[in-house]
């Protein structure tokens, strides 16, 4: 008690406090500071009470040994928030819900705020994209996956969510260091801003665009840029992406028809995240596909529309049978993919749970059809309509 919090270290969802500098000085705020999920903070010790230097120091004989500990400790601390360790998905599905809730809440913000006239925060901006960033190098199907399950109201703001994710995961499967990772997070995020600007009776239209409307919407790839530049707040990169994610490797996309090798690498990938969450999400006009017909149709685009290394890369980060697809086993089950097995593109995790031979559903069991004596196998993708299925995402979503 009585000490003054500077910073509390970790994740902004993991402290009860909607600010992190204050003076310690209620008993109810240390209680629930320490049932909190953060384990460490800084303090001011000009500002409030110093800790007892017998307790932290009572290991070293010298200043220089303290100091040499603090610098080995933060090393290791910054390495560890760096490098996330890996975990099931069934582990970091109900956090990443979590993250895709507060995203979603911080985007709604954000695009209300350039309504209003006033300029993005890249550090606001910033503190999403580690959020989402952690999540993805946890386990990257958990929250892509729950972001793609929008709604047609919330799909313009979670589809910068979404993208975000993608961007983050694809830039590892392409091997890219950590800071240009972050900055193609960024590009994601803000990607769609220039949408701020389009009236929401058009975003939202359940029917075709006028030519007018269309218009409009084309328009958001260089009023995003625009406000971006006028914000001054991130780098070369968002930018690029902001401006050129709707260009098309033949020349047919917009706002300047760049193509081939006119198109940087950034927005190549930015296009190929865009138009997968685009096309595998419900939107006001349609409903979306099932993930691993998106794949089957994007592939057909690739020539014209896509770059194909940076669309191989995606398929591989991804999946053939991305997290949600349908799909038909040998053994003439039907069963959702929910994760990727990381030995082979064809033999995901697949929750089965209808029998074709009896037409009727089974308990759902798990079978991953990568581990060794396993023989089922994927043989085909399936449409739930066809069946009379509705919600499947409900067998592995939280």
């Amino acid at each position: 008690m009585g000490m003054h919090i500077h910073e509390l270290c970790g994740s902004w969802m993991d402290h009860p406090f909607w600010r992190t500098r204050f003076v310690l000085e209620d008993p109810e705020d240390l209680r629930r500071l320490t049932e909190s999920g953060v384990t460490e903070l800084w303090i001011d010790t000009g500002k409030g009470v110093d800790v007892s230097v017998a307790d932290t120091v009572a290991e070293a004989s010298s200043e220089a040994e303290v100091e040499t500990e603090i610098e080995r400790q933060l090393a290791q601390a910054e390495l560890a928030e760096a490098t996330p360790k890996a975990i099931p998905i069934a582990e970091e599905v109900q956090r990443a819900a979590k993250i895709c809730a507060r995203s979603k809440d911080a985007m709604v913000s954000m695009f209300q705020e350039v309504r209003m006239g006033n300029a993005v925060s890249a550090g606001f901006a910033g503190a999403l994209v580690d959020e989402i960033s952690s999540s993805v190098m946890r386990n990257p199907g958990a929250l892509i996956s729950l972001a793609r399950l929008k709604t047609a109201d919330d799909y313009t703001y979670m589809h910068s969510v979404a993208v975000c994710a993608l961007m983050v995961a694809l830039s590892r499967q392409l091997g890219l260091d950590a800071e240009l990772t972050r900055e193609l997070g960024m590009a994601g995020l803000l990607h769609d801003l220039g949408k701020a600007l389009v009236p929401t009776e058009v975003l939202n239209k359940p029917g075709k665009l006028t030519d007018e409307e269309f218009a409009m919407i084309k328009r958001h790839p260089a009023e995003g840029h625009r406000l971006l530049v006028e914000g001054a707040t991130v780098g070369d990169i968002p930018l690029d992406v902001v401006l050129h994610h709707h260009e098309k490797v033949d020349g047919s996309g917009y706002p300047e028809r760049f193509k081939g090798d006119e198109i940087s690498l950034y927005a190549k990938m930015g296009a190929v995240c865009d138009v997968y969450d685009a096309i595998t999400s419900n939107r006001p006009y349609k409903a979306g596909w099932d993930p691993a017909e998106s794949i089957r149709k994007m592939a057909e685009w690739c020539h014209g529309h896509f770059d194909e290394r940076v669309f191989q890369a995606f398929v591989k980060c991804i999946g053939i049978y991305p997290i949600g697809s349908l799909v038909r086993l040998a053994s003439g089950r039907l069963g959702v993919v929910t994760e990727q097995s990381g030995e082979s593109l064809l033999a995901p995790r697949v929750k089965v749970f209808f029998s074709i031979r009896s037409q009727t559903h089974i308990p759902p069991e798990i079978v991953d059809l990568s581990r060794t004596g396993v023989k089922d196998k994927i043989v085909s993708r399936e449409d739930a309509a066809t069946w009379g299925l509705k919600n499947i995402e409900q067998l592995w979503a939280p």
